[in-house]
């Protein structure tokens, strides 16, 4: 039935018109297979006949094959639907073959209205139990399970000349049904996958395990086979997620070619859709959103995502295989699966969601305001203690994002943590609790700027982020803060004030930020400078310079 189906289908999308496929692969004389005597109920027929009595007999075969079909038509209570299905469909087939065989070599002992009231008996009480007992199955493949021996029965008796239209339609208002308790089962599978995901990447050591899991869903990024144990850049639950995703497009396929129209790939696509958009990538999001998973966790937990975008062709490809559409035809633009648009939103979603993640941990190491001398004398050697813990975060982070993100990714990756801590820095200059600060505190920002920048410039290269033609590299992201510090231990901070030199040195600066932070600045008292004359000279032209900025801004205010 699915190489007839196939063929029908190609034809069907190539233009031909609409097909149907039967059983019927060639012409075979049904009499010579199905062998059972009929000679006593001719031999009864013809000596009523002979009797001059045929119309009564006719009556009496007629109403015995209806009490007949009635008990036929009970199914039995003393076992599952499920168990008893095949007997009972069976039961009626031969019944009909039988009655087939009667009316056609029995000269008159049924006629057609005859037949065709016992038929239609049939088919609504086999209709009001197949509604009923689909309606109260719990289990996808129960369902599946009927519907191929409702699919054999259809087959079979329309080949006698039957109408099952009645029956395939019970099965096309059944498919929701089915698809519901699958996807009900997809979403139990993932769950399972995903609780036992340690969403570290997925180390394979064999290349029947490449094969298996890389090649067969095309998630390899390149076309020669690794050296073996081969690391890739997702976690060991992408391929079992493919595994479901490829079995749920056969079942799905299976539930749907029961013998009506072939153009049913949209049928298809659309149930697709609904298990890659509401049971995987829902899930995925309700995991990183969810709050209980690490940053490293939520990183590869969206180079997933981005796999799965990818794998989304090829989903597609396999689908429109099953259902017998032509390859040439997926390029057409209706052909493309609204799952692969909704993971690429999905997967800036997950970024967002990380970045969030990677911001709490950089604040719980930095957290300026508590960990920072506003007041100090001295600034401290090589910058403030918190700097060290937030460089080696961000090398791991990078380092990590560079083996299983994509570049454009990891490049938003980086970006938003570097936005992040010069965000901080601001704010803090800016905190309520933060009333006054020296310059040496500045001077240990200062170091921490450096540090960072050096960081910053290192990993735009290293990771081959500079590829990317980027128009803001890394270090521009501290460039708020690295203005800032630089105004306030500039020698003249009043040219803040000079247009010219605004735009060129301190374009990324607020006025109102600007006076509000140069409000708290107290000048370093003279230990720092020494006593010698020109720098105490040196330190109090500054002064009178801040001092001047300060009131231009506020006249300015």
């Amino acid at each position: 039935m699915h190489a007839r189906h196939r063929e029908a289908e190609e034809q069907s999308r190539s233009g031909v018109g609409e097909c149907v496929y039967t059983l019927d692969i060639e012409e075979i004389n049904e009499d010579s297979i199905l062998e059972f005597d009929l000679s006593p109920v001719y031999r009864a027929h013809h000596v009523y006949t002979c009797l001059g009595i045929e119309e009564q007999f006719c009556d009496y075969y007629y109403k015995n094959r209806m009490m007949q079909l009635n008990s036929d038509l009970q199914i039995p209570s003393s076992q599952p639907f499920l168990e008893s299905h095949q007997p009972f469909f069976a039961q009626i087939a031969g019944f009909f073959i039988v009655e087939d065989r009667v009316y056609r070599t029995a000269c008159g002992l049924l006629s057609d209205s005859q037949v065709e009231t016992m038929w239609e008996a049939a088919v609504t009480k086999m209709t009001l139990i197949l509604e009923d007992q689909f309606t109260c199955m719990d289990a996808a493949s129960h369902l599946l399970l009927v519907k191929d021996f409702v699919t054999l029965l259809c087959a079979t008796l329309t080949r006698y000349g039957y109408q099952v239209n009645p029956l395939l339609e019970v099965l096309d208002n059944s498919r929701d049904k089915y698809h519901e308790l699958l996807l009900d089962e997809c979403r139990k599978q993932l769950a399972d996958i995903l609780s036992n995901d340690t969403f570290e990447q997925m180390v394979i050591r064999k290349e029947y395990e490449y094969k298996m899991n890389v090649l067969s869903f095309n998630l390899q990024s390149s076309d020669t086979m690794p050296m073996f144990p081969y690391v890739a850049p997702f976690s060991s639950s992408v391929p079992d997620t493919c595994h479901i995703v490829r079995s749920f497009i056969d079942d799905s396929v299976s539930y749907l070619s029961h013998g009506g129209q072939m153009n049913f790939y949209d049928v298809v696509k659309k149930y697709l859709d609904k298990l890659l958009i509401d049971v995987v990538n829902d899930t995925l999001l309700n995991m990183i959103q969810g709050g209980s998973i690490g940053v490293s966790q939520a990183m590869q937990i969206s180079a997933n995502i981005a796999v799965f975008e990818r794998a989304c062709d090829l989903f597609l490809l396999q689908a429109a295989q099953s259902c017998g559409v032509p390859v040439r035809l997926l390029e057409r633009p209706h052909a493309d699966l609204t799952a692969k648009a909704v993971f690429k939103a999905s997967e800036n979603a997950a970024y967002n969601a990380l970045l969030d993640l990677i911001n709490s941990k950089l604040d719980d190491f930095i957290g300026l305001v508590n960990n920072i001398n506003w007041i100090a004398d001295e600034a401290p050697e090589n910058g403030n203690e918190y700097i060290n813990a937030v460089v080696i975060f961000l090398e791991r982070l990078v380092s990590t994002g560079q083996q299983i993100l994509p570049p454009e990714a990891l490049y938003k990756v980086a970006i938003g943590a570097l936005d992040h801590i010069s965000d901080t820095i601001v704010a803090a200059f800016l905190s309520e609790n933060v009333k006054r600060f020296t310059v040496s505190a500045v001077l240990g920002i200062d170091d921490d700027l450096k540090k960072l920048e050096s960081f910053a410039d290192e990993s735009f290269h290293s990771a081959g982020l500079g590829d990317l033609k980027k128009e803001r590299t890394l270090r521009d992201c501290l460039l708020e803060s690295r203005q800032l510090v630089n105004l306030l231990l500039s020698n003249q901070p009043e040219n803040f004030m000079n247009p010219v030199i605004r735009a060129k040195n301190y374009g990324a600066l607020d006025y109102k930020r600007v006076a509000c932070i140069c409000d708290k600045f107290k000048d370093a008292p003279e230990s720092l400078f020494g006593s010698l004359s020109n720098r105490n000279a040196k330190q109090n032209a500054r002064k009178k310079s801040m001092e001047m900025l300060k009131k231009r801004l506020k006249d300015f205010n």
